[in-house]
């Protein structure tokens, strides 16, 4: 190596070095900045708190000097008329006393959080009823002219004990509020002091670290002797009080706002994780289909017909379980909630079982038991699926990846609160309990908490129990958990039972009202369909053609009208849903009220984007679909159809 390769090498290092450190110099910068963020917070709601309490102080000071000064003037006034005998003056006296009594009410309400206080107020309240009735007999003495008899009555009540009471209650009262008054001022000057201690601490290792931290040191402890300066002016603290309320009210509801979209950033992240996960499985069933399709082909000039069928029928159960496995990670991506429906819960749990085999894997032992007993939910099936695929995930990993999982389902009956929040009444339940590891108490009630989690970073967002809890409670149902370290977990969700699945039969109309609807469709019908994917438009009118239709071509839902008005025999418009131009349903509810006579069939791959109710209750045939599928939607679409035209005749 030459002189100027090792001099290039050490200035290399050297600067790396230096970036290292700027580095780690720009961290503890970091974390000085967040420590004296904290410890001013901290000094914000001392301060605060402070000043709401020596408010509150001087209020019940205030109101017992006004209480006390009321009281004078209404004996004042009771002394003159007894001298005068002028009702005005009696009068006063009364309107005094009475403004006295409401006084001590609101003495009452305010140092109602003060049980101190209170046999206070009590026996003043006691001394305040006693002295108006001793004040009321001397003004019925006057009110009938026994002038001399209510001076004398007047003059000894003067030292009446009752008076006594009332003043030595309220020098009390006043006297406990000023200490209390002193405590909290010095509790908070101490606040402020180990506030400003910490502060400037803190600032001194700043200095250490970056220069610039000097001022933010310099700063912070301006800003800690202001605020206590700025103690003496209360009235002055409680507008600034409000003022930072309603700044924290408008930054809560922006924290909302981003708290809701890092939700989004967290599911869409999930759904990529989901997508990874499941690409091992859709090769394989790729994989299926490809080796089944070349092997037909190489069998398609033998003597060996079942072979090159049986070799068919192998791709295509391969491609139905991948569209399968791509139906339901859509469905698990969409945002908006799906349809509800009443579903058997032993039934659902039974129908995942090979996605669960799939999901956990050979190592995993999965025991699926029902005491269900045909017990039904009222819900979402996909999120109710995702929802017990998620617990056997986590089971899963609770496990290492080696264990027995046991899903079971169940029924209970619950008193109210017996479960959480849970109303009376009877419930089906579906439990997903684990060998794994288990939790501490602590950590076992916070699982259901956003954004909290026990995995590693990078394998786990917080997201995926706290959305079963959100599900569950939408369904006015509860979650319970039993855990122990070593002993594993066992997480029970607890439905609301619904209405058993019971067949409705068909509404039964007189035939004397209504001519018998045919129970077959015409031979060939003429069909409009709406496709802005040409490979998609061509398979379509391909497959209308095979099953005996005659199909019309349209890649534009635009021009459509022009197509039906040029081709008044189509009864059938098959559209896609999600079109760059216009979607079909915008296009369906355009084209209804002047061909009201026409079918519909809407095709679909993903209707995630589209709002349910604007199908308008036409039939929906989900992609890819099969020859027989495709038929049999066109007869379900032309059924429907037939029934709409029908039925006002059958109104009539």
């Amino acid at each position: 190596m030459t002189q100027d390769e090792v001099e290039t090498a050490a200035q290399g290092g050297g600067a790396r070095w230096r970036i290292a450190m700027l580095v780690v110099m720009g961290l503890l910068g970091a974390a000085v900045l967040v420590a004296l963020i904290v410890t001013l917070g901290h000094a914000n709601r001392q301060r605060d708190r402070a000043l709401e309490l020596q408010a509150h102080s001087y209020d019940v000071m205030i109101l017992a000097r006004t209480l006390s000064g009321t009281i004078a003037r209404s004996e004042a006034s009771l002394g003159r008329y007894v001298i005068s005998g002028d009702k005005q003056l009696g009068q006063l006296y009364f309107d005094e006393w009475l403004l006295a009594g409401t006084q001590i009410d609101r003495l009452d309400q305010i140092t109602n959080d003060n049980p101190e206080q209170q046999p206070r107020v009590d026996r003043l309240r006691a001394a305040y009823d006693a002295r108006g009735r001793e004040l009321s007999l001397t003004a019925l003495n006057t009110r009938y002219g026994k002038n001399g008899q209510a001076l004398a009555r007047y003059y000894q009540g003067r030292k009446a004990p009752t008076l006594i009471e009332i003043n030595t209650t309220l020098d009390t009262l006043i006297a406990r509020e000023r200490a209390l008054l002193d405590d909290r001022t010095a509790a908070a000057l101490g606040s402020v002091e180990r506030s400003s201690w910490v502060a400037g601490v803190l600032a001194i290792f700043g200095v250490l670290i970056v220069l610039g931290a000097i001022l933010l040191g310099w700063f912070t402890i301006r800003a800690v002797g202001e605020r206590a300066t700025a103690l003496a002016d209360a009235e002055l603290e409680r507008e600034r009080a409000d003022e930072l309320t309603t700044a924290v009210a408008a930054a809560t509801a922006e924290l909302r706002v981003q708290e809701a979209k890092l939700r989004q950033i967290q599911k869409m992240e999930a759904v990529g994780q989901l997508t990874g996960g499941i690409a091992h499985d859709f090769n394989n069933m790729l994989a299926v289909v490809l080796g089944g399709l070349e092997l037909a082909r190489r069998n398609l000039g033998s003597d060996d017909p079942a072979s090159v069928r049986r070799h068919i029928d192998s791709a295509t159960e391969g491609a139905n379980r991948a569209a399968a496995l791509t139906r339901r990670l859509l469905a698990f991506s969409r945002e908006d909630s799906l349809k509800a429906e009443t579903i058997d819960a032993a039934a659902l749990v039974a129908g995942m079982s090979d996605l669960l085999d799939r999901t956990l894997g050979d190592a995993i032992t999965v025991i699926v038991r029902d005491d269900a007993a045909g017990g039904c939910v009222r819900a979402d099936r996909v999120q109710l699926e995702n929802a017990v695929l998620n617990l056997a995930v986590n089971a899963r990993d609770a496990m290492n990846g080696r264990g027995t999982l046991t899903v079971a389902t169940g029924t209970t009956t619950l008193a109210a609160e017996q479960v959480g929040r849970c109303a009376a009444g009877d419930y089906v339940t579906i439990m997903v309990g684990d060998d794994g590891c288990g939790m501490a108490p602590d950590i076992a009630e916070r699982v259901f908490e956003p954004f909290f989690t026990t995995k590693e970073v990078g394998k786990g967002t917080g997201l995926g129990l706290s959305q079963i809890f959100a599900l569950v409670q939408q369904l006015h149902g509860e979650v319970g958990i039993v855990s122990a370290p070593g002993e594993g977990t066992t997480v029970t969700l607890y439905f609301p039972r619904a209405a058993e699945l019971v067949a409705t039969p068909l509404p039964t109309v007189p035939i004397a009202m209504v001519e018998p609807i045919a129970p077959t469709m015409p031979e060939t019908l003429q069909i409009l369909v709406v496709e802005d994917d040409p490979r998609v438009l061509a398979a379509t009118t391909g497959a209308l053609e095979e099953i005996g239709h005659h199909p019309i071509a349209c890649d534009d839902p635009l021009a459509a009208p022009a197509l039906l008005a040029a081709n008044p025999g189509i009864g059938l418009i098959i559209s896609d849903v999600l079109m760059p131009r216009q979607t079909g349903p915008e296009m369906i509810a355009a084209l209804s009220p002047l061909y009201p006579h026409v079918a519909v069939l809407f095709v679909t791959g993903f209707a995630g984007e589209v709002n349910v109710a604007q199908f308008g209750g036409h039939e929906v045939l989900r992609k890819p679909f099969t020859l027989n599928g495709l038929e049999r939607a066109v007869m379900t679409a032309m059924a429907a159809e037939r029934r709409q035209t029908n039925h006002p005749i059958a109104a009539e």
